[in-house]
Protein backbone atom coordinates (compact mmCIF):
# COMPACT_ATOMS: atom_id res chain seq x y z
CA UNK A 1 0.00 0.00 0.00
CA UNK A 2 1.47 3.15 -1.11
CA UNK A 3 0.33 4.95 2.04
CA UNK A 4 1.76 2.50 4.35
CA UNK A 5 5.69 2.57 2.07
CA UNK A 6 5.26 6.54 2.45
CA UNK A 7 5.01 5.90 6.08
CA UNK A 8 8.22 3.51 5.94
CA UNK A 9 10.08 6.11 4.25
CA UNK A 10 9.13 8.77 6.60
CA UNK A 11 10.95 6.11 9.57
CA UNK A 12 7.78 5.94 11.27
CA UNK A 13 8.19 2.29 12.70
CA UNK A 14 6.45 3.24 16.20
CA UNK A 15 2.59 3.03 16.87
CA UNK A 16 0.87 5.18 15.29
CA UNK A 17 -2.79 7.24 15.32
CA UNK A 18 -4.18 10.22 12.93
CA UNK A 19 -6.06 13.17 14.22
CA UNK A 20 -8.43 15.04 12.47
CA UNK A 21 -8.70 19.08 13.46
CA UNK A 22 -11.61 20.94 12.00
CA UNK A 23 -10.12 21.62 8.48
CA UNK A 24 -10.85 19.09 6.70
CA UNK A 25 -12.13 16.52 8.32
CA UNK A 26 -13.50 14.14 5.25
CA UNK A 27 -9.81 14.50 4.00
CA UNK A 28 -8.20 13.30 7.41
CA UNK A 29 -10.74 10.15 7.23
CA UNK A 30 -9.89 9.22 3.75
CA UNK A 31 -5.99 9.24 4.75
CA UNK A 32 -6.76 6.96 8.04
CA UNK A 33 -8.95 4.57 5.60
CA UNK A 34 -6.31 4.38 3.33
CA UNK A 35 -3.97 3.11 6.04
CA UNK A 36 -5.99 0.77 7.23
CA UNK A 37 -6.96 2.79 10.65
CA UNK A 38 -9.68 4.53 12.50
CA UNK A 39 -9.11 8.55 13.28
CA UNK A 40 -8.07 9.30 16.39
CA UNK A 41 -10.52 10.05 19.39
CA UNK A 42 -10.69 13.46 20.19
CA UNK A 43 -12.65 16.43 21.35
CA UNK A 44 -12.96 20.04 19.84
CA UNK A 45 -14.32 22.77 21.33
CA UNK A 46 -14.31 27.05 21.49
CA UNK A 47 -15.45 28.91 24.46
CA UNK A 48 -18.13 31.43 24.33
CA UNK A 49 -14.95 33.74 23.63
CA UNK A 50 -13.71 31.96 20.80
CA UNK A 51 -10.42 30.07 22.22
CA UNK A 52 -10.41 26.78 21.02
CA UNK A 53 -10.20 24.09 23.64
CA UNK A 54 -8.35 20.16 22.34
CA UNK A 55 -8.74 17.19 24.32
CA UNK A 56 -7.12 14.02 23.35
CA UNK A 57 -9.61 10.80 24.51
CA UNK A 58 -7.39 8.34 24.13
CA UNK A 59 -3.40 7.54 24.70
CA UNK A 60 -0.92 8.91 22.91
CA UNK A 61 2.38 7.65 24.62
CA UNK A 62 4.81 6.68 22.49
CA UNK A 63 2.82 6.66 19.58
CA UNK A 64 3.63 8.37 16.46
CA UNK A 65 0.88 11.06 15.89
CA UNK A 66 -0.32 12.07 12.64
CA UNK A 67 -2.59 15.96 12.75
CA UNK A 68 -4.18 16.44 9.12
CA UNK A 69 -5.79 19.67 9.35
CA UNK A 70 -4.82 22.32 6.41
CA UNK A 71 -4.23 26.10 7.48
CA UNK A 72 -6.97 27.06 4.81
CA UNK A 73 -9.69 30.35 5.83
CA UNK A 74 -10.09 30.94 8.28
CA UNK A 75 -6.33 30.94 8.35
CA UNK A 76 -5.18 31.83 11.80
CA UNK A 77 -8.73 30.26 13.73
CA UNK A 78 -6.81 26.89 11.71
CA UNK A 79 -3.44 27.49 12.21
CA UNK A 80 -3.94 28.32 16.19
CA UNK A 81 -5.83 25.03 16.40
CA UNK A 82 -3.19 22.62 14.93
CA UNK A 83 -0.86 24.70 17.60
CA UNK A 84 -3.02 23.58 20.88
CA UNK A 85 -3.46 20.22 18.60
CA UNK A 86 0.10 19.87 19.09
CA UNK A 87 0.95 20.77 21.96
CA UNK A 88 -2.02 18.17 23.87
CA UNK A 89 -0.17 15.63 21.96
CA UNK A 90 3.58 16.66 23.00
CA UNK A 91 2.35 17.00 26.56
CA UNK A 92 0.70 13.70 26.06
CA UNK A 93 4.24 12.14 25.59
CA UNK A 94 3.68 11.03 22.37
CA UNK A 95 7.27 10.21 20.28
CA UNK A 96 6.65 12.00 17.16
CA UNK A 97 4.17 14.72 16.03
CA UNK A 98 3.77 15.25 12.49
CA UNK A 99 1.58 18.10 11.39
CA UNK A 100 -0.06 17.15 8.21
CA UNK A 101 -0.89 20.90 6.63
CA UNK A 102 -1.77 20.60 2.61
CA UNK A 103 -2.83 24.58 2.49
CA UNK A 104 -0.13 26.40 4.43
CA UNK A 105 -1.34 28.96 5.07
CA UNK A 106 1.54 32.59 4.97
CA UNK A 107 3.24 30.64 2.54
CA UNK A 108 3.15 33.36 0.70
CA UNK A 109 4.59 35.80 2.80
CA UNK A 110 8.22 34.11 2.27
CA UNK A 111 10.11 37.70 1.83
CA UNK A 112 10.09 41.25 2.60
CA UNK A 113 8.82 43.68 -0.36
CA UNK A 114 9.95 46.51 1.83
CA UNK A 115 10.92 48.17 4.76
CA UNK A 116 9.49 47.18 8.19
CA UNK A 117 7.79 44.09 6.93
CA UNK A 118 7.51 40.53 8.68
CA UNK A 119 8.34 37.20 7.20
CA UNK A 120 5.55 35.45 8.50
CA UNK A 121 6.10 32.32 6.74
CA UNK A 122 9.34 31.91 8.96
CA UNK A 123 7.53 32.97 12.14
CA UNK A 124 4.95 30.49 11.56
CA UNK A 125 7.71 27.47 10.86
CA UNK A 126 9.43 29.17 14.43
CA UNK A 127 5.81 28.55 15.94
CA UNK A 128 5.01 25.30 14.74
CA UNK A 129 8.65 23.59 16.08
CA UNK A 130 7.76 25.81 19.17
CA UNK A 131 4.56 23.47 20.31
CA UNK A 132 6.15 20.20 19.52
CA UNK A 133 5.84 19.44 16.09
CA UNK A 134 8.55 17.85 14.41
CA UNK A 135 7.70 16.72 11.07
CA UNK A 136 6.03 18.56 8.72
CA UNK A 137 3.98 16.90 5.31
CA UNK A 138 2.47 19.60 3.16
CA UNK A 139 1.67 19.91 -0.72
CA UNK A 140 3.04 22.22 -3.52
CA UNK A 141 4.50 24.84 -0.84
CA UNK A 142 4.54 28.17 -2.67
CA UNK A 143 7.95 28.38 -2.80
CA UNK A 144 10.81 25.42 -1.88
CA UNK A 145 13.00 27.60 0.08
CA UNK A 146 10.30 27.74 2.61
CA UNK A 147 11.28 24.32 3.73
CA UNK A 148 14.73 26.12 4.74
CA UNK A 149 12.67 27.72 7.62
CA UNK A 150 12.40 24.64 9.44
CA UNK A 151 14.84 22.90 11.33
CA UNK A 152 12.50 19.29 11.28
CA UNK A 153 12.19 17.99 8.45
CA UNK A 154 9.34 19.01 5.72
CA UNK A 155 7.98 16.87 3.09
CA UNK A 156 6.55 18.84 0.13
CA UNK A 157 4.35 16.65 -2.14
CA UNK A 158 3.05 17.30 -5.70
CA UNK A 159 -0.63 16.73 -6.55
CA UNK A 160 0.30 17.98 -10.15
CA UNK A 161 0.53 14.49 -11.81
CA UNK A 162 -3.04 13.90 -10.06
CA UNK A 163 -4.66 16.99 -11.10
CA UNK A 164 -3.21 16.98 -14.65
CA UNK A 165 -4.60 13.58 -14.84
CA UNK A 166 -8.14 14.89 -13.69
CA UNK A 167 -7.77 18.19 -15.93
CA UNK A 168 -6.43 16.28 -19.69
CA UNK A 169 -9.98 15.69 -21.04
CA UNK A 170 -11.23 19.04 -19.80
CA UNK A 171 -8.54 21.12 -21.98
CA UNK A 172 -9.91 22.35 -24.76
CA UNK A 173 -8.02 23.38 -27.38
CA UNK A 174 -6.57 26.74 -27.24
CA UNK A 175 -6.44 26.91 -23.77
CA UNK A 176 -3.65 28.39 -22.11
CA UNK A 177 -1.88 27.94 -18.59
CA UNK A 178 -1.27 31.27 -16.82
CA UNK A 179 1.26 31.80 -13.76
CA UNK A 180 0.26 34.67 -11.24
CA UNK A 181 3.94 35.93 -10.72
CA UNK A 182 7.13 34.78 -11.66
CA UNK A 183 7.54 32.70 -8.59
CA UNK A 184 5.25 30.05 -10.17
CA UNK A 185 6.76 30.18 -13.88
CA UNK A 186 8.23 26.35 -13.03
CA UNK A 187 5.18 24.86 -11.55
CA UNK A 188 2.96 26.48 -14.30
CA UNK A 189 5.33 25.25 -17.14
CA UNK A 190 4.93 21.79 -15.64
CA UNK A 191 1.31 21.90 -16.20
CA UNK A 192 1.54 23.09 -19.77
CA UNK A 193 4.09 20.26 -20.88
CA UNK A 194 1.52 17.72 -19.21
CA UNK A 195 -1.87 19.45 -20.63
CA UNK A 196 -0.11 20.48 -24.17
CA UNK A 197 -0.71 24.14 -23.84
CA UNK A 198 1.63 26.99 -23.70
CA UNK A 199 2.01 29.40 -20.96
CA UNK A 200 1.50 32.78 -20.00
CA UNK A 201 3.51 34.50 -17.43
CA UNK A 202 1.50 37.90 -15.63
CA UNK A 203 4.19 40.69 -13.95
CA UNK A 204 2.82 41.26 -10.38
CA UNK A 205 4.04 44.84 -9.53
CA UNK A 206 3.83 45.69 -5.49
CA UNK A 207 3.20 48.88 -4.59
CA UNK A 208 5.94 50.43 -2.41
CA UNK A 209 4.17 52.04 0.75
Amino acid sequence: MQARKLLQDMGVSAEFVVFSGTANRRLAQAAADELGAGLGECTIERFPDGEVAVSIAESVRRKAVFIVQPTAPPVNEHLVELLVFADACRRASAAQVTAVIPYFGYARQDKRHGEREPITARMVADVLQAVGINHVVTVDIHAPQIEGFFHVPVDSLTAVPTLCDSLRDRFPAGSVVVSPDAGRVKMATEYAHRLGGPVIVLQNRKRRR
